[in-house]
């Protein structure tokens, strides 16, 4: 005969492995349901005193360019200026009123100016996978970054695009992405699309 505190213990032992197995099931169960959260990412916020600055505005209606003045708070570093010029650039963009909407969750990753006066913007991927196609709409954006760097942060003569630290074909499937543009010949397009009003 099988003593009786053995017969209990092995009781126990199966309830409590019952127990544990229905508790992991619970929470596999929730781990595989998506949280419904910001795909923003979330920056730290820049402190100091706000400087005024130029961002240059794309209107989709109007297929226009617009120069607008904003204040905005502007870390010392150079590099760190113009990754908080874009983001509040982005902003602007991502906000439900936008003139020029661009895609859930785009960020700009880094900006790194490396001498001499090239500046290079590194875009994550959902910027260019969620990036409206049309030729004008992709040249637009481009523009829009491109002016609002050269104009905010002197000496930038050149500038490329990335994505996600890699070199991309288009935009959008027009814009080539794979040239170095010319700031120069971007402003003259900016004046260009600014006319056009």
């Amino acid at each position: 005969m099988i003593p009786r505190q053995l017969i209990l213990g092995a009781v126990v032992m199966i309830i409590l492995a019952l127990g544990m197995s229905l508790y992991a099931w619970h929470m596999r169960g929730r781990a595989s349901q998506p949280e419904a959260a910001s795909t923003q990412p979330v920056e730290p916020p820049v402190s100091g005193p706000t400087e005024a600055v130029t961002l240059y505005i794309a209107y989709d209606d109007g297929e226009v360019l617009r120069a607008q003045a904003a204040r905005i708070p502007l870390p010392a570093g150079r590099q760190e200026r113009a990754e908080e010029l874009l983001r509040a650039l982005l902003n602007i963009y991502l906000d439900k009123s936008s003139p020029h909407l661009l895609g859930a969750g785009s960020e700009i990753r880094n900006v790194y100016l490396v001498d001499p006066g090239l500046a290079v913007i590194d875009l994550n991927a959902a910027f260019a996978d969620g990036h409206r196609s049309g030729v004008l709409i992709e040249e637009l954006t481009v523009a829009s970054l491109v002016e609002t760097l050269a104009t905010n942060i002197p000496g930038i003569t050149r500038a490329k695009i990335l994505v996600d630290g890699k070199e991309r074909d288009t935009l959008a499937g027009h814009l080539d992405l794979t040239n170095f543009y010319d700031v120069a010949a971007f402003s003259q397009l900016a004046l260009q699309l600014q006319s056009r009003r």
